[in-house]
C-alpha cells in the first residue's frame, strides 16, 4: 500500500521526507510494568518482553491501597527536573491521578517555579470569571495538572503553555492529547491499555508512546504500559503486532463520505456524467483500494447506489443507467441539493433540516431567539446525550408562555418533561432526538443571556469543556444554516436573523464587547480588560501603543499586544475598504441607460 501512495502522491511524500529530514530522531525505549516490575519490549525474544529491572521506591501499606499502579514511583524518576505525561482511559481517571499524586508528593515539589505556578492560578482564576476547578488549584502548586475534554479551550491553552515552558511537569491526560497537541515528555506512562472500555489499537498506542522524547533537548525518551496480570497475552500482541492498514474513509460513512462527495462533483461541475464521476472515484484513494473491498460490488456498482440515492433524496436530478448510451447523461443539481452542498449539511439532516425550517415558516416564536436556537443546535450532539429530568422541568418553568409554546410546536410537550421528571410510566411516544436537541437548546439560550460558561455548566450539571463544545459547534452549525438558507428564496426571511445569531453564539459575549472580539487574539477575558481600560472599539486599539497596552493590561506580554495592534489595524483597514467598495459601486453610472457615456 505504501508503494501504492507513492506512485500517486510523490510530490506529498518527498516533502513529507524532506520535512522529517530536519529533525533529528530521538530514541524511545518502550517498556511495560507488571507488578513492581519493568520489561523492557523486545521483539527479538519469544514473549516480547525482557527484565530491565525492580522499581525501587518504599510503598506504605496505605500508600500502596491509594496507588496499586505505583504511578508515583514511576513519575518522580522524573519530575519535576523532567517533563512526564500520564495518559489515562476516562476523564473522571485524569483528575483522579492528578489529584492521588499530589497528595502524597514531597513538599519540596511546590517550591519549584512557585511564583509561575501562582501565576498560572491567577491566570486560570481569570479565565473563569473568579472560578477555578478545585482539583487544579490543588494539583498545580505542585506542578501537576489534568488535560481532557472537560476544560474549556482558554484553559487548555493555559495549561498547554505552563507544561511548555516546564512551570507543569505532570499532565494527567486522555488519549485525545496524543493526536491533537505537540506536548513531548521524557516519560511517558500509560496508565493502562484502554481507551474507556476499548483495548488500545496499535496506531492508539504507537501515537500515545510517540509523545516520549523531546527533540533538541533529550537524547531519548521512554514510555511505560502499565498492565494488569489479566491483560499480560494482550499487551504481548499488542507491543509486536503491525500497525493496522489506513483504508479510505468514503465507505465507513456512506452520508458524510461517498454521497457528499458525489453530490459537490456534481454540484461544483467537476464531474456532471455517471461516466465522469466513475472516472473521478478511480482516482481517489478508494479507488486505488478498491481490490480490497467486498466483491459483492465493484466500485462503479457502489458509486451507482450514491447517485441513486441522492436523486431519490431530491439532491440531484438525472436518469442512471447500466446502458451505454445514457452513461453520458447530464446529471444537475438541484436548489435542495446546491443549499446542502453550499451549507455542508451532513447529508443525513438535510432533508430533516428543510422540513424543520419550513414548518418554523408556519409559526415562527420570534419573542426570544429559543426557536431560532432549538432550529440552529447540531444534530449531532445529541446521539449519545441523555437530559437531567429534574433540570429540565425546571429550565422549562423558568420560560415565558410563549417561550413554552416552542417545546409544543417542535414536540415535546410540558406533561411529557413533567412525567419524566417525576418517573412516571410515558404512553405516548416523543422523538428523544428532539427532546435532547430541545434540552440543549436551553442550555444554549441560557448561555447567551449569563455569557458565563462556568455557571450555565453548574447550572446543568455539565462540564464546561462540554458546555463550550457545544457553543462552537451551535455556532459552526448556525453558519451553515445560514448559507443553506442563503440558496433557497423560500427561506428569506431566516437570512438576517440567522446573521445576527451566528454572531451571538461565536462570540457569546455581552453586546458592546463584540467589535473588540472581532480582533485577532483577543478572547472575551482579554475584550473585558480592553474594554475597562478604555479600549471600547477597534479603531482604539488600532490607534493603541503597544507598550501603553502592556502597563494598562494584566498580563499582557510585549509581543502579544503587538499583535493586536496590527491585528486591529488589519481589520480597520479591511473594513475601510470594504465600505469604499460599496460607494464606489453606488456611485457608478450605468452605461446601459440612453443619455449617458
Amino acid at each position: 500500500m505504501l508503494e501504492t501512495c507513492r506512485s500517486s502522491c510523490k510530490r506529498s511524500t518527498i516533502l513529507i521526507i524532506l520535512d522529517r529530514s530536519v529533525y533529528k530522531l530521538v530514541e524511545l525505549k518502550e517498556y511495560i510494568k507488571i507488578r513492581d516490575t519493568i520489561y523492557a519490549v523486545d521483539s527479538k525474544t519469544e514473549n516480547g518482553f525482557t527484565f530491565s529491572r525492580l522499581l525501587n521506591f518504599k510503598y506504605s501499606s496505605n500508600l500502596e491501597k491509594a496507588d496499586p499502579d505505583h504511578i508515583i514511583a514511576l513519575v518522580t524518576e522524573v519530575i519535576p527536573k523532567y517533563s512526564c505525561l500520564v495518559f489515562c482511559p476516562t476523564k473522571k481517571n485524569c483528575e483522579n491521578v492528578a489529584s492521588m499524586v499530589c497528595k502524597y508528593l514531597k513538599k519540596e515539589f511546590r517550591a519549584h517555579r512557585e511564583k509561575e505556578k501562582g501565576d498560572l492560578i491567577k491566570n486560570l482564576k481569570n479565565i473563569g470569571n473568579g472560578s477555578i476547578c478545585p482539583v487544579l488549584l490543588q494539583t498545580i502548586p505542585f506542578g501537576v495538572a489534568y488535560h481532557h475534554s472537560g476544560l474549556t479551550n482558554d484553559e487548555r491553552k493555559s495549561i498547554e503553555e505552563a507544561y511548555s515552558a516546564g512551570v507543569l511537569c505532570l499532565l494527567a491526560c486522555t488519549a485525545t492529547l496524543a493526536a491533537g497537541v505537540n506536548l513531548p515528555a521524557r516519560r511517558v506512562i500509560l496508565r493502562a491499555p484502554y481507551v474507556a472500555s476499548d483495548f488500545l489499537k496499535k496506531n492508539q498506542y504507537k501515537q500515545m508512546i510517540g509523545r516520549a522524547g523531546r527533540a533538541g533537548i533529550d537524547s531519548a525518551g521512554e514510555s511505560i504500559l502499565i498492565v494488569q496480570e489479566k491483560d499480560k497475552h494482550l499487551v504481548q500482541g499488542l507491543v509486536n503486532s503491525p500497525l493496522e492498514n489506513c483504508y479510505s474513509n468514503l465507505l465507513l460513512e456512506l452520508n458524510k463520505g461517498m454521497q457528499s462527495l458525489l453530490l459537490s462533483l456534481v454540484g461544483l461541475k467537476i464531474a456532471v456524467t455517471h461516466e465522469e464521476v466513475d472516472n473521478f472515484m478511480c482516482s481517489t484513494l478508494l479507488g486505488v483500494q478498491q481490490q480490497l473491498l467486498s466483491k459483492e460490488k465493484s466500485l462503479s456498482e457502489i458509486t451507482k447506489e450514491g447517485l441513486e440515492n441522492l436523486i431519490e433524496k431530491g439532491l440531484l436530478k438525472g436518469r442512471i443507467s447500466e446502458k451505454e448510451h445514457n452513461s453520458k447523461c447530464i446529471l444537475t443539481i438541484t436548489p435542495l441539493g446546491k443549499a446542502t452542498y453550499k451549507g455542508s449539511i451532513d447529508l443525513a439532516y438535510c432533508n430533516l433540516l428543510y422540513r424543520e425550517l419550513k414548518k418554523g415558516l408556519e409559526g415562527l416564536i420570534l419573542e426570544s431567539n429559543l426557536h431560532l436556537l432549538y432550529l440552529t443546535t447540531p444534530y449531532d450532539m445529541t446521539s449519545d446525550f441523555r437530559p437531567d429530568w429534574m433540570i429540565y422541568l425546571r429550565q422549562f418553568n423558568q420560560l415565558s408562555t410563549a417561550e413554552q409554546k416552542v417545546a409544543d410546536i417542535v414536540g415535546v410537550p410540558e406533561s411529557f418533561i413533567t412525567k419524566k421528571a417525576s418517573g412516571q410510566a410515558i404512553r405516548k411516544n416523543v422523538d428523544s432526538a428532539v427532546v435532547n436537541r430541545l434540552y440543549l437548546s436551553f442550555v444554549l439560550y441560557t448561555l447567551l443571556k449569563e455569557t458565563n460558561i462556568w455557571s450555565v455548566a453548574e447550572k446543568f450539571n455539565m462540564s464546561r469543556g462540554y458546555v463550550q463544545n457545544l457553543l462552537n459547534s451551535a455556532a459552526s452549525f448556525t453558519s451553515c444554516v445560514l448559507h443553506f438558507c442563503e440558496e433557497l428564496e423560500e427561506f428569506w426571511v431566516y437570512k438576517a436573523l440567522l446573521t445576527e445569531l451566528t454572531k451571538q453564539l461565536t462570540y457569546c459575549v455581552k453586546t458592546e464587547l463584540i467589535p473588540l472580539m472581532e480582533v485577532a487574539g483577543v478572547l472575551e477575558a482579554r475584550a473585558k480588560q480592553l474594554y475597562n481600560a478604555g479600549y471600547k472599539t477597534v479603531a482604539h486599539l488600532a490607534n493603541a501603543h503597544p507598550g501603553t497596552l502592556v502597563k494598562m493590561i494584566e498580563h499582557l506580554s510585549l509581543r502579544q499586544a503587538k499583535q493586536i495592534v496590527s491585528s486591529a489595524k488589519m481589520l480597520l483597514s479591511e473594513k475601510a475598504e470594504a465600505l469604499q467598495e460599496e460607494v464606489e459601486e453606488l456611485l457608478k453610472v450605468p452605461t446601459d441607460i440612453p443619455g449617458t457615456c
